[in-house]
Protein backbone atom coordinates (compact mmCIF):
# COMPACT_ATOMS: atom_id res chain seq x y z
CA UNK A 1 0.00 0.00 0.00
CA UNK A 2 2.86 2.38 0.83
CA UNK A 3 4.52 1.57 -2.50
CA UNK A 4 1.30 2.34 -4.37
CA UNK A 5 0.98 5.72 -2.63
CA UNK A 6 4.60 6.61 -3.33
CA UNK A 7 4.31 5.48 -6.96
CA UNK A 8 1.15 7.51 -7.51
CA UNK A 9 2.77 10.57 -5.98
CA UNK A 10 5.95 10.05 -7.99
CA UNK A 11 4.16 9.66 -11.33
CA UNK A 12 1.94 12.66 -10.61
CA UNK A 13 4.87 14.92 -9.75
CA UNK A 14 7.05 13.56 -12.55
CA UNK A 15 4.51 14.10 -15.31
CA UNK A 16 3.32 17.39 -13.83
CA UNK A 17 6.89 18.69 -13.92
CA UNK A 18 7.67 17.42 -17.39
CA UNK A 19 4.38 18.75 -18.77
CA UNK A 20 4.83 22.11 -17.09
CA UNK A 21 8.33 22.57 -18.52
CA UNK A 22 7.33 21.42 -22.02
CA UNK A 23 4.24 23.67 -21.94
CA UNK A 24 6.36 26.60 -20.80
CA UNK A 25 9.05 26.10 -23.44
CA UNK A 26 6.91 25.15 -26.45
CA UNK A 27 3.84 27.22 -25.48
CA UNK A 28 1.61 24.28 -26.38
CA UNK A 29 -0.70 23.84 -23.40
CA UNK A 30 -2.09 20.37 -24.07
CA UNK A 31 0.83 18.80 -25.94
CA UNK A 32 1.76 16.34 -23.19
CA UNK A 33 -1.85 15.22 -22.82
CA UNK A 34 -1.64 13.99 -26.41
CA UNK A 35 1.89 12.55 -26.03
CA UNK A 36 1.06 10.72 -22.79
CA UNK A 37 -0.61 7.68 -24.50
CA UNK A 38 2.60 7.10 -26.48
CA UNK A 39 4.58 7.17 -23.25
CA UNK A 40 2.14 4.67 -21.73
CA UNK A 41 2.67 2.39 -24.73
CA UNK A 42 6.43 2.52 -24.12
CA UNK A 43 5.88 1.71 -20.44
CA UNK A 44 3.51 -1.25 -20.77
CA UNK A 45 4.78 -2.77 -24.00
CA UNK A 46 8.12 -4.48 -24.43
CA UNK A 47 8.16 -4.63 -28.23
CA UNK A 48 10.48 -2.52 -30.33
CA UNK A 49 8.92 0.67 -31.67
CA UNK A 50 9.69 -0.40 -35.24
CA UNK A 51 7.44 -3.45 -34.79
CA UNK A 52 4.42 -1.14 -34.96
CA UNK A 53 5.41 -0.32 -38.54
CA UNK A 54 6.81 -3.67 -39.71
CA UNK A 55 4.15 -5.93 -38.15
CA UNK A 56 1.29 -3.73 -36.96
CA UNK A 57 -1.25 -6.54 -36.55
CA UNK A 58 0.93 -8.45 -34.12
CA UNK A 59 2.14 -5.32 -32.33
CA UNK A 60 -1.29 -3.83 -31.70
CA UNK A 61 -2.85 -7.15 -30.67
CA UNK A 62 0.02 -7.68 -28.22
CA UNK A 63 -0.40 -4.14 -26.93
CA UNK A 64 -4.14 -4.67 -26.48
CA UNK A 65 -3.57 -7.94 -24.58
CA UNK A 66 -1.03 -6.28 -22.29
CA UNK A 67 -3.37 -3.32 -21.76
CA UNK A 68 -6.27 -5.62 -20.83
CA UNK A 69 -4.15 -7.66 -18.42
CA UNK A 70 -2.77 -4.54 -16.75
CA UNK A 71 -3.23 -4.69 -12.98
CA UNK A 72 -5.44 -2.23 -11.15
CA UNK A 73 -2.43 -0.84 -9.30
CA UNK A 74 -0.61 -0.17 -12.57
CA UNK A 75 -3.70 1.50 -14.01
CA UNK A 76 -3.97 3.74 -10.95
CA UNK A 77 -0.30 4.71 -11.21
CA UNK A 78 -0.52 5.49 -14.94
CA UNK A 79 -3.75 7.42 -14.40
CA UNK A 80 -2.05 9.58 -11.79
CA UNK A 81 0.57 10.48 -14.40
CA UNK A 82 -2.18 11.50 -16.83
CA UNK A 83 -3.85 13.57 -14.12
CA UNK A 84 -0.50 15.28 -13.57
CA UNK A 85 -0.34 16.28 -17.23
CA UNK A 86 -3.90 17.63 -17.12
CA UNK A 87 -3.24 19.61 -13.93
CA UNK A 88 -0.08 21.07 -15.49
CA UNK A 89 -2.15 22.27 -18.46
CA UNK A 90 -4.70 23.85 -16.15
CA UNK A 91 -1.97 25.60 -14.14
CA UNK A 92 -0.32 26.93 -17.30
CA UNK A 93 -3.65 28.27 -18.58
CA UNK A 94 -4.31 29.88 -15.19
CA UNK A 95 -0.89 31.54 -15.15
CA UNK A 96 -1.29 32.83 -18.70
CA UNK A 97 -4.76 34.16 -17.92
CA UNK A 98 -3.38 36.05 -14.94
CA UNK A 99 -0.81 37.83 -17.05
CA UNK A 100 2.36 35.82 -16.64
CA UNK A 101 3.94 36.20 -20.08
CA UNK A 102 6.68 33.68 -19.39
CA UNK A 103 4.13 30.88 -19.27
Amino acid sequence: MIQLFISVLLFFVLFFGISFIINMILRQTWLMAFVFPVIVIFIIDNLAFSTYFTDPGFAFSTLWNEFITLGIQDAIILSSGFIGTIIAGIVIKFLRKNGYQMF
